[in-house]
């Protein structure tokens, strides 16, 4: 009988396709060099047949690599389902989670989430990655993460979503500025104001802007930023006016700051927070009840 490939083998030479570099692919696999370049060629071996090209200066997939490497990527997805299925097997809440949060709901809505989680669950353990929507969802469907919380909708293929709750937008300004001083605020007042928002890549910027029916070439944009908590202290400092989502104010994020938040008139200025895992997961049932688990938390 032949030999086949291990499940680590697979996963060094699809790190190795993530990274084109030994060196970095080692290191996301914990594993030295040596070791995972030893992998490779025990694979190369088993499937006689060459999948590296290697030079100095980088490395290459051969043809047939690059197919190996789709296929390695759904064997190594298909073994995270299956130690999932047998986890499901058992009652909710008692092994472990892999969740992922954009960085835009982490540091307002996990303190709280996760004090309750070690209250009531305290076998549970929850392992968190904070990132760009893109890449976690990137990372879901690699098999690298269970779920997901962000901001909905957003593209992703062979995913179950789930809506929790609305998160309204307020407008931040400085007690002085006109905006601060008018009754009600309507989107509308935005037009050709100094708006703040997180640079590209953030969600959060997007769905702001939809939110508020803006286009970018209806407003101008000052400055862009990395984080809601620089945003901040800009508009503190005068510059701009800024939009926050209810969640961050709530947590207090203008502490400190003599910003007033505002707000809106207008309906459903807002973004919907949400889950999103992967559509044959056998762990549907215990995901929707961390998502009802948030809601009571909220």
């Amino acid at each position: 009988m032949s030999r086949l490939p291990t499940l680590k083998q697979l996963r060094y030479l699809v790190a190795v396709a993530d990274h084109q570099h030994f060196g970095q692919a080692a290191k996301a696999c914990h594993v030295s060099q040596s070791t995972l370049s030893a992998g490779v060629l025990e694979l190369e071996e088993v499937l006689g047949a060459s999948l590296v090209e290697r030079n100095n200066r980088n490395i290459l997939l051969t043809t047939l690599g690059r197919d190996v490497v789709e296929r390695a990527r759904d064997l190594l997805v298909d073994a995270e389902e299956m130690v999932s299925l047998c986890a499901a097997a058992g009652e909710p809440f008692q092994g472990k989670m892999r969740l992922g949060v954009i960085p835009t709901i982490a540091p307002f809505l996990l303190p709280r989430l996760l004090q309750q989680l070690r209250t009531t669950h305290p076998d549970f353990k929850l392992f968190i990655r904070e990132d760009l929507s893109q890449h976690l969802v990137d990372a879901l469907q690699a098999g690298e993460l269970d779920i997901l919380l962000l901001a909905l909708p957003f593209p992703a293929e062979q995913v179950e979503q789930m809506s929790l709750f609305s998160d309204p937008f307020y407008l931040a300004t400085e007690p002085h500025h006109a905006l601060a001083k008018n009754k009600t605020i309507s989107t509308s007042d935005l037009r050709g104001e100094g708006l703040l928002l997180l640079e590209e890549g953030h969600c959060l910027r997007d769905h702001a802007l939809e939110a508020c029916k803006l286009r970018n070439n209806q407003i101008s944009v000052p400055y862009q930023a990395t984080s809601l908590s620089t945003i901040v202290q800009m508009v503190a400092n005068g510059i701009g006016v800024t939009l926050l989502p209810k969640m961050a104010v709530d947590a207090g994020i203008m502490a400190g700051t003599p910003l007033v938040a505002q707000p809106f008139a207008d309906r459903d200025v807002s973004r919907d927070i949400g889950l999103m895992w992967r559509k044959k997961t056998p762990r549907t049932r215990e995901f929707r009840l961390l998502g009802e688990f948030i809601q009571k938390t909220i």
